[in-house]
């Protein structure tokens, strides 16, 4: 699963490393702990322009009766076909930015979370899809995106059993395409990132509460400041 992870570049910063045609988005706060209901950067496609907008990590389905009914991970083996994620995936995916994802090992290893990086220290784009809801009593649109997790490989596998899914710069195109429709061919974009490219080391159960935040919550922890 995806539960934390860290945005810490500014608007200009994404917008440019994205490639954005169009920023629709007011600038967020940096955040070394992003917890699921807070507001992330998004780069989605609309009118055939590649944007970069801001949204709530927690996607809720039109449908819904409740918009607190909010799902913040799709899991890749049911996302093209389960009738919560269907229609986004087919036509409203999305690359969330993020600098890295926290993971936290097995029980009965103490539940030790790790910060999860790309070796090269540069971004990550994790796959994920988007939704808009309006309830009865609302005026506006309110725009809520999920993560893609798929079962873990490489470094991340030593820690969990799943992992958010990432995608090379030469699958955001097609990834972020609307008229690309085919489940199947949306679906064979995921897993198209090397998991090499990951390391990960184990960090302080700081960033276990939400109320923590900080550049500190990366630091390696050595086994006496893992609490």
């Amino acid at each position: 699963m995806c539960g934390r992870f860290a945005v810490t570049g500014d608007l200009d910063f994404y917008a440019d490393y994205f490639d954005v045609g169009q920023v629709a988005a007011e600038p967020l706060r940096r955040s070394w702990n992003v917890a699921p209901t807070d507001r992330v950067y998004v780069v989605a496609e609309r009118e055939g322009e590649r944007t970069l907008q801001t949204m709530k990590w927690g996607l809720a389905p039109d449908w819904a009766k409740d918009s607190k009914d909010i799902h913040i991970n799709a899991r890749s083996e049911t996302v093209a076909s389960g009738p919560v994620f269907r229609d986004s995936f087919a036509r409203r995916r999305c690359l969330i930015p993020a600098d890295g994802f926290y993971e936290w090992g097995p029980a009965e290893k103490g539940r030790t979370p790790h910060w999860v990086y790309r070796a090269d220290g540069r971004p990550m784009a994790l796959a994920g899809v988007w939704a808009a809801r309006k309830g009865a009593d609302e005026e506006e649109w309110r725009r809520g995106c999920s993560v893609i997790t798929a079962p873990a490989d490489g470094v991340v596998a030593r820690i969990h059993d799943r992992m958010p899914v990432t995608l090379p710069p030469e699958a955001w195109g097609p990834w972020l395409d609307r008229a690309l429709t085919g489940a199947e061919a949306a679906l064979s974009l995921i897993g198209a990132d090397d998991p090499e490219t990951l390391m990960e080391h184990a960090v302080s159960k700081r960033v276990n509460s939400v109320r923590n935040d900080g550049p500190g919550l990366q630091d390696r922890a050595e086994p006496e400041t893992l609490f």
